[in-house]
C-alpha cells in the first residue's frame, strides 16, 4: 500500500531523471494544442495498415500506435532480454494455434500427466496453467447470483424490516433485483421483436426468391417483379426495409440469427435460480476450499477460448514466424494460462486464486480483461492484488466498455485497486483505456471507460487483428484488447530491464505515454467532449519507443 504523496515522489524523481541524463535520442512527444490541427492520415488504412495499426507511430504514420516498430527497428537491434512469463486470466487459451504454441509457458517442476502435484503448489499436472472454471461455461452475471443468495432474505421487506448491520447487503440487494428486472424484461421484448421479424423475413423471403429464382437477389430485382398482386406487394415492401441493414435477404437472416444466439446467451446469465456452477463441486464463497478445476487450460470447447485467445496473441502472437501476425513481445515472453473468465460473471474467489497462482508460479506481468459492477466478495480480490505488488508482479487491468466515467462513485468496477475515488492500494495495477485508430477527436474509442482518477493510460483497442481458436484470427475491439497492448509492453520492459521493480515499470509506463491536450469526443457522443488529459491519470497513450527508452534511463 502507498500513499498519494509517495506516488508524487516517485514522478518527480522519475522526471528529474530524465532532466539529469542525456539521452540517446529524445522520447517522443506531440507539442500541438489541438490534435485536430495535427496532420491527419486522409487516406483509409490498408489491410496491412488495419491488422498492425497498434505498432505503428504516431509521428511517422500519423496513426495513433505505440511504437512498437520503431522500438524493434531502432532499440532492441543487439540487445537480449530474460524470459518472463505474463498470465493471461480470461476465457481459456487455445494453446495449439499455430500462432501461440511456441510462446505458452510450460512449469518445469510439474511431470506431464502423471497424476501427481509434483510441485507441490497444490494443482495436480497444472502443465501449462489452471482452469479454474472446469467444465463450466455460460454463468449468471453477478447481479443475478445476488437475488438468488438473498431472495429469501430480503424479497419484500422494506430497510426498516432489516437489520442495521445488513443494510448495505440489503441496498445492494435492491439495486440488483431492479436493475436485473429492467435488463431481463427489455432482453425478452427484443428477443420477441427480433423472433417475429425472421419468422416475417424468412417467410416472405421464400416466396420472393421462387418468383425470381435466386436466393441473393439485389434490392433493384425485389421492386423489379412484374405485376405483384396485394401480397407480392407487401411481401416487397417488407423485404425493401430488411435492405436497409444489409445487402442480401440471406445475410439479413444469418445476422439476426446470431443476434437471437446472443440474446438467449445474455438471457442465461440474468436467469434466476440456476447454478451452472454445480458441478464444480465448490463452494463459490468459501476462499478456502481450493480443490476444484482441472488442468484443460483451453476449456471443453476451443471456441469458448476465443476472448483469451485474443487476448494472447495481442501479448505475445510469435514474431517474424510468416504467418498470422506479430505480438508486441518477443519470444522471450511466455503465456501462463488461468481460465477463471466465464460467459457470464466471474467469481471473487476464482479471480482472487487466479492471480495468486499467478504470483506463486513466476508471473512477472498479469493481464486482466474482464470486469463486472457487482461484487460480493470484493475483499479477496484486494488481498489477492496487494498480494501481487508484495511480491513485485504487475497487473494490467481493462476499464471496462460502458463508456462510463470510472471516478463516479456508482460506476465501481470490479476488479479495481480503489481505495476510494483518489487513493489506491497497490502501486503495480494499471488500468488501461481503449483508443480508436484515428487521430482526431475521434481517437478515444466510444465504448472505452475513462477517468481522471481511476484510468491510467490509453491504448488500441479498437478493430485489433489478433489469434482466435482453431487456428484463425480476427478483428475484436474492446479496453479487452487495449490491456494486452500494455501488458506486452509490460513484459517486454521486465524481460529487458529485469532489475525495475514493477512498481518502476508502471510509473515508466505512465511517464513515457504521449500526451495529447485537445478535447475528444468522449463515450461516443459529439456532444459530449473532453480535455483527453482529464480522461486519464497520466493523459497519455502507451509508447513502446519511450518507455524504453525511459527504462534504460533508470536501469
Amino acid at each position: 500500500m502507498h500513499s498519494i504523496l509517495k506516488k508524487a515522489l516517485l514522478t518527480v524523481s522519475l522526471t528529474s531523471l530524465i532532466l539529469g541524463c542525456e539521452t540517446p535520442a529524445p522520447l517522443v512527444t506531440v507539442a500541438v494544442e489541438n490534435v485536430d490541427n495535427n496532420p491527419l492520415k486522409i487516406a483509409p488504412l490498408t489491410e496491412a495498415q488495419e491488422k498492425s495499426w497498434a505498432s505503428k507511430d504516431l509521428i511517422k504514420d500519423t496513426i495513433p500506435g505505440m511504437s512498437i516498430e520503431k522500438t524493434y527497428t531502432e532499440i532492441l537491434p543487439g540487445k537480449s532480454g530474460v524470459q518472463t512469463i505474463v498470465a493471461v486470466i480470461d476465457s481459456g487459451v487455445d494453446i495449439n494455434h499455430e500462432d501461440l504454441k511456441n510462446v505458452i509457458w510450460t512449469n518445469p517442476k510439474e511431470i506431464p500427466n502423471n497424476g501427481k502435484d509434483d510441485d507441490n503448489n497444490g494443482y495436480i499436472d497444472d502443465i501449462h496453467g489452471w482452469n479454474f472454471l472446469g467444465n463450466v461455461e455460460t454463468e449468471q452475471l453477478e447481479l443475478a447470483r445476488i437475488i438468488d443468495r438473498y431472495d429469501t432474505e430480503f424479497k419484500g421487506k422494506t430497510v426498516a424490516q432489516v437489520p442495521a448491520d445488513k443494510r448495505s447487503l440489503f441496498t445492494m440487494y435492491q439495486k440488483a433485483r431492479s436493475e436485473r428486472n429492467e435488463k431481463h424484461e427489455e432482453l425478452q421484448g427484443v428477443q420477441q421483436e427480433y423472433t417475429q421479424i425472421l419468422r416475417q423475413v424468412k417467410i416472405s423471403h421464400g416466396i420472393v426468391s421462387k418468383k425470381i429464382g435466386k436466393e441473393g437477389y439485389t434490392l433493384k430485382e425485389l421492386k423489379a417483379i412484374p405485376n405483384p398482386n396485394e401480397e407480392m406487394q407487401n411481401h416487397i415492401a417488407f423485404l425493401s426495409q430488411m435492405f436497409q441493414y444489409e445487402d442480401t435477404i440471406p445475410t439479413f437472416i444469418k445476422n439476426i440469427e446470431g443476434d437471437l444466439t446472443e440474446i438467449g446467451s445474455q438471457l442465461k446469465n440474468y436467469a434466476l435460480g440456476v447454478n451452472y456452477r454445480e458441478v464444480l463441486g465448490d463452494n463459490p464463497y468459501d476462499i478456502t476450499d481450493i480443490s476444484y478445476g482441472n488442468n484443460n487450460v483451453i476449456g471443453p470447447k476451443p471456441e469458448g477460448a476465443r476472448h483469451g485467445t485474443h487476448v494472447s496473441g495481442i501479448i505475445a502472437a510469435q514474431r517474424g514466424n510468416g504467418i498470422g501476425m506479430d505480438g508486441v513481445a518477443n519470444n522471450n515472453i511466455k503465456i501462463m494460462v488461468i481460465r477463471a473468465v466465464p460467459n457470464g460473471d466471474e467469481y471473487d474467489k476464482d479471480i482472487a486464486l487466479a492471480i495468486r497462482y499467478a504470483v506463486d508460479n513466476g508471473a512477472k506481468v498479469i493481464n486482466t480483461s474482464f470486469g463486472k459492477y457487482y461484487a460480493q466478495n470484493p475483499e479477496w480480490v484486494y488481498d489477492a492484488i496487494q498480494y501481487a505488488a508484495k511480491n513485485d508482479v504487475l497487473i494490467v487491468n481493462a476499464a471496462g466498455n460502458e463508456g462510463l466515467n470510472l471516478d463516479d462513485p456508482a460506476n465501481r468496477v470490479y476488479p479495481n485497486d480503489q481505495l476510494d475515488t483518489t487513493s489506491e492500494m497497490s502501486d503495480t495495477f494499471l488500468t488501461i483505456g481503449a483508443l480508436d485508430d484515428t487521430y482526431g477527436s475521434e481517437v478515444v474509442a466510444s465504448f472505452s471507460n475513462y477517468g481522471k482518477s481511476n484510468v491510467d493510460i490509453f491504448a488500441p483497442g479498437e478493430h485489433i487483428w489478433s489469434t482466435t481458436p482453431n487456428n484463425t484470427y480476427e478483428f475484436l475491439g474492446g479496453t479487452s484488447m487495449a490491456a494486452p497492448n500494455v501488458a506486452g509492453i509490460a513484459a517486454m520492459l521486465r524481460s529487458y530491464y529485469p532489475k525495475l521493480k514493477a512498481k518502476r515499470i508502471k510509473q515508466i509506463i505512465i511517464t513515457s505515454g504521449l500526451s495529447i491536450t485537445n478535447a475528444v469526443i468522449v463515450a461516443g457522443d459529439p456532444t459530449k467532449r473532453a480535455k483527453f488529459n482529464e480522461l486519464s491519470k497520466s493523459g497519455k497513450i502507451a509508447n513502446m519507443y519511450n518507455a524504453f527508452k525511459l527504462a534504460a534511463l533508470n536501469n
